[in-house]
């Protein structure tokens, strides 16, 4: 078998590989949207679907790991192509924690709509933060697909809107606890969204590092902007 052929087949595998992550994170995105949708329209049908298709999520994680696992074990690639294994393997696993929070959130919606005590509160303000969390999280597997760094550095910088989204709503809902203390557990379970939502920002961010280490061979992840920056550029 000819060394072209055997090239071709890895480059095969290799975007088989990327194609399950996107929908992966796809399905990701919709979990998400949909579980803000709940909060909004106190719907918990819609939360009890987010919940119930957490297993696809985790389903994604298991068949991309055994996936990934088998063509480093059969091929055995070397410098960027390992790299590139290595950051769809961290990929898939932040994808996995993102739907973890997204999870969580969709049962504290509908603890929250049981309760039948947050109509009072800033509900919608939450929507900014979970537009944002969605959008880094597009732009990170958009990035990571592209292998573009540029992009990658622009959600490293963004992610710092999303906490300050999180500070700000955390001030609101300490408003509304010392003006009324019957919200205090209602008011808790929206810091626990907003945290969570939070969270998801943080896991964009990291698939947006893994772009970086693929690309330029150097590991980000604690690094500072401003270093991050000068690598990049």
């Amino acid at each position: 078998m000819s060394g072209k052929h055997i090239s071709s087949q890895f480059d095969t595998e290799l975007n088989a590989i990327s194609t399950r992550v996107m929908e992966m994170g796809g399905l990701v995105e919709v979990q998400l949207r949909d579980a803000i949708t709940a909060l909004s329209d106190m719907d918990s049908e819609v939360a009890q679907a987010v919940i119930e298709r957490e297993v696809d999520v985790n389903n994604f994680e298991l068949e991309l790991d055994r996936d990934i696992s088998s063509i480093i074990g059969r091929r055995q690639p070397t410098a960027r192509d390992l790299r590139l294994l290595m950051a769809m393997s961290r990929t898939t696993n932040n994808l996995e924690r993102a739907g973890d929070e997204v999870a969580k959130m969709a049962r504290m919606v509908k603890s929250i709509i049981a309760s039948g005590e947050a109509r009072s509160l800033p509900i919608s303000e939450l929507h900014t933060a979970s537009e944002l969390a969605s959008q880094l999280l597009r732009k990170s597997l958009d990035a990571i697909a592209r292998l573009d760094i540029h992009m990658a550095l622009t959600i490293i910088k963004e992610d710092d809107l999303i906490d300050r989204e999180y500070n700000g709503f955390l001030r609101k809902l300490m408003t509304y606890i010392m003006e009324d203390a019957r919200t205090i557990s209602p008011s808790l379970n929206l810091l626990f969204l907003a945290k969570a939502i939070e969270r998801v920002g943080d896991h964009a961010k990291n698939i947006a590092e893994s772009t970086i280490y693929v690309v330029k061979g150097e590991d980000v992840r604690h690094a500072s902007v401003e270093s991050v920056e000068s690598l990049v550029k």
